[in-house]
């Protein structure tokens, strides 16, 4: 990962739980070379009233946070009086994009709605975020600043506790189907949910001691009605993170090939319940073309290669 100068050193290393953004060093900050030095600025407390940390560590003891699965990095790394002082070309996307993929953080947690609107641009409410980077959920934290003092330290607390609970993934099997028809098309389902709106393949959690096959057949015959059908071999298999509204999701799902001639979709369960507002056979050229969000992202391509009988 490239490095770019910075009065406060980044305090980071791979495979994280978690890695706080601030917006960018203060001069008290960079006068310590440590983050969030401002002894008014809570953060420290917080990290440590939420269970982060063991006990209240010092700013300068910011590198024991590294045992204990958490890092911190700034979104800017120019000093500056205030973060007012800042301008749209301090903040670095690329940066961040490059810190998800290479060292894997399971999120990024930024402190302040105005940390993460200085990287992306748009304003946004605190918790979790639909967008990722790479793998790396997103949240945002209330502001730690004296600045953000209107805010009770109470609710601070309860953002940085909910946090805490957020970033431990909780494992799903999932099982899902390519399910393709004579005329060389694809079903997909549009799901919809307070992260954004994807197109994806039918399927979805096994129950508990529920085989692949068993599954599958329930799922198609509850989301499309379908039956009697010949289940095909291993498309592929994958693991993704989710980030929901509740905690990171670790799903480990598997995708079966399935053939049908024709089929009229007709479920059998309230869709809408399970966050599908709607479904549409695709063309490969329609999954070529599209620039609405399809999962797996390489699903066009999957499909070409499992068209032909």
């Amino acid at each position: 990962m490239v490095e770019t100068a910075s009065d406060v050193p980044d305090v980071l290393a791979p495979d994280l739980a978690c890695v706080f953004c601030g917006i960018n060093p203060g001069r008290v900050s960079a006068a310590a070379q440590a983050h969030f030095a401002n002894p008014r600025n809570d953060f420290w407390r917080l990290l440590h009233d939420a269970g982060f940390t063991p006990r209240l560590l010092a700013p300068s003891q910011q590198f024991e946070l590294l045992p204990l699965g958490y890092g911190v990095t700034n979104a800017a790394y120019r000093t500056t009086p205030g973060s007012g002082d800042l301008r749209r070309g301090d903040f670095d996307a690329t940066r961040l994009e490059a810190l998800a993929s290479e060292l894997r953080p399971r999120a990024l947690a930024f402190v302040g709605k105005e940390a993460y609107r200085g990287v992306f641009g748009e304003r946004t409410e605190l918790g979790p975020q639909a967008r990722t980077l790479a793998d790396t959920g997103l949240y945002v934290l209330p502001s730690t600043s004296p600045a953000n003092a209107a805010v009770p330290y109470e609710e601070r607390l309860r953002w940085f506790r909910a946090l805490r609970t957020w970033i431990e993934p909780v494992g799903r099997e999932a099982v899902r189907a390519l399910l393709i028809d004579g005329a060389g098309r694809v079903l997909l389902f549009r799901w919809e949910n307070w992260a954004g709106v994807w197109w994806i393949t039918p399927g979805g959690g096994l129950l508990p001691g529920e085989s692949d096959e068993a599954g599958l057949r329930r799922e198609l015959a509850e989301e499309a009605g379908l039956s009697g059908f010949e289940l095909g071999s291993l498309v592929y298999e994958r693991t993704q993170r989710l980030p929901r509204a509740e905690h990171l999701v670790d799903q480990h799902e598997r995708c079966y090939l399935v053939r049908i001639e024709s089929h009229e979709v007709a479920p059998t369960v309230d869709l809408a319940a399970e966050e599908v507002t709607g479904y549409r056979w695709w063309t490969l050229a329609d999954l070529a073309e599209t620039t609405e969000r399809i999962a797996p992202p390489n699903l066009a391509q999957l499909a070409s290669e499992n068209l032909h009988f």
